[in-house]
């Protein structure tokens, strides 16, 4: 079981524009292109009510971990990060089905496995986020946000029914 201080991108979907700045960062700063096929985030577009960014959660007992059928896929017990062995990986897609989050993406090229990554500690996609969308959230802290956004969106939905 990882310990919940472990961390991952998250997306504040009141800030996020959509713009995929992060995705084309991404991309570049591992493959050196701007291809959006070989990020390792992805800017879902949520109407109407905004954007955001998704990125691996760092699941505890990770399912993409566990579906892999070629032991491929394993998790730093240092940072939680999901770590792919390229010369296990075939490609078979077990982990993207296993995938809650939709973080997990195959390469074009390699037809490998991609997963974020955390660029060692230092996300580009959060360095170059135009409008500061993104931050290192932990699951405890992006659970308490969610939590505080779901009060203001019931509370915004009561006034507007007692107008």
């Amino acid at each position: 079981m990882l310990p919940r201080e472990h961390k991952f991108v998250s997306a504040d979907p009141n800030l996020c524009t959509g713009c995929n700045v992060c995705v084309y960062a991404c991309a570049l700063e591992k493959d050196g292109v701007f291809n959006p096929l070989r990020s390792r985030i992805r800017a879902v577009r949520l109407y109407p009510s905004g954007n955001i960014a998704i990125t691996c959660r760092l699941c505890e007992s990770a399912p993409c971990v566990i579906a892999c059928p070629r032991d491929a896929l394993t998790q730093s017990e240092e940072n939680g990060i999901i770590l792919v062995d390229d010369d296990k990986c075939d490609g078979c897609g077990w982990c993207l089905e296993a995938c809650d989050f939709g973080a997990i993406t195959i390469h074009p090229v390699t037809k490998k496995a991609i997963v974020c990554d955390l660029c060692d500690g230092e996300p580009k996609c959060i360095e170059i986020c135009p409008v500061e969308a993104l931050s290192l959230a932990s699951r405890d802290t992006h659970a308490t946000i969610s939590r505080i956004e779901a009060s203001r969106k019931l509370l915004k939905a009561q006034e507007e029914s007692e107008l």
